[in-house]
């Protein structure tokens, strides 16, 4: 790419606590090689870690502190409302990257208005031959299960062409400022997950198409904020599910669905637990499910942001 053409990218990305994580994602930040960017750093409330220290050491950066925890699609909708780009990146600051990973994905956006976002290749920060995300299948409308690309497998060059995907990886994802404008902002309804999995279905019911890009790659260190098997995962995974279930399947479909969750999908997730002594998990899934039943004529339940 000329970089005298190059669009600006404005990248976004969320601290909550692990102020030495979101460092480490800016410092690989400065060795790219994609010059026209501006950072935006939202410290979601971190409640024990002075996130102050990102600014110190990164003054270059656009560094925003909430008073109170926005979620994950509330905080970056804050980010993408003050970003001046063309283009919009949602990178999440238990990554780095690869210092060639942006012109591949800018080039991919720029040579097809039909796209609504694309995601890198992403692999294990702590295995990086293995595959976190390549590209993903449609979630099914009965059991609200997909599954992902590659998820697991060694690298050894089997995903090296892009490939259209159902959905984008929250992760890292670049978003033109445009299709932001015509489908809306990230859902905030949702706290924590599903929420790129919604916006990304309003960009294919708005006509938009979304790929993987096989020539850029950024590791994922998960899970960091949440922690990878925590209760409060096990509360907002399963909330967001149903949600997600509630926004966008309706007609018979939706009675399937919530017979299949009903009779085999919650039973058997709570055996699981129980089964496992997690009682503390059982009580958060439990917790999910209440929300929902509390909260049967939310108002707001197919409200979207916008710019």
């Amino acid at each position: 790419m000329n970089n005298s053409i190059n669009p600006l990218v404005s990248i976004v990305t969320l601290n909550y606590d692990h102020p030495e994580v979101t460092c480490a994602l800016l410092a690989s930040l400065r060795l790219i090689t994609y010059r026209e960017i501006e950072i935006i750093v939202i410290d979601n409330a971190s409640p024990k870690e002075d996130p102050t220290i990102i600014h110190d050491r990164f003054p270059e950066i656009i560094f925003m502190q909430n008073d109170q925890n926005q979620g994950f699609a509330g905080g970056n909708n804050q980010g993408i409302r003050r970003a001046r780009g063309k283009y919009i990146l949602l990178l999440n600051n238990d990554t780095e990257v690869d210092a060639g990973f942006l012109e591949p994905l800018v080039a991919k956006l720029e040579a097809n208005a039909n796209l609504g976002a694309v995601s890198p290749k992403i692999k294990f920060f702590d295995r990086p031959d293995t595959i976190q995300f390549t590209g993903q299948s449609s979630i099914n409308r009965y059991t609200m299960r997909n599954h992902g690309f590659g998820w697991g497998l060694k690298d050894t060059g089997q995903f090296e062409s892009d490939a259209s995907t159902a959905y984008v990886h929250g992760a890292a994802t670049l978003v033109p400022i445009e299709v932001i404008r015509k489908v809306g902002l990230m859902p905030d309804i949702y706290f924590l997950y599903y929420e790129e999995l919604d916006w990304c279905t309003r960009m294919k019911h708005a006509g938009y198409e979304l790929e993987y890009v096989h020539n850029s790659t950024v590791y994922h260190k998960v899970s960091l904020s949440v922690g990878k098997n925590s209760i409060l995962k096990t509360f907002h995974m399963n909330k967001s599910r149903l949600l997600y279930l509630r926004r966008n399947i309706h007609g018979t479909a939706f009675l399937i669905a919530c017979l299949y969750l009903l009779f085999v999908s919650i039973p058997k997730n709570l055996m699981v637990f129980l089964m496992r002594n997690q009682m503390d998990h059982c009580k958060a899934y439990c917790r999910a499910i209440a929300w929902h039943t509390r909260n049967l004529h939310l108002k707001n339940l197919y409200m979207n942001p916008t710019l």
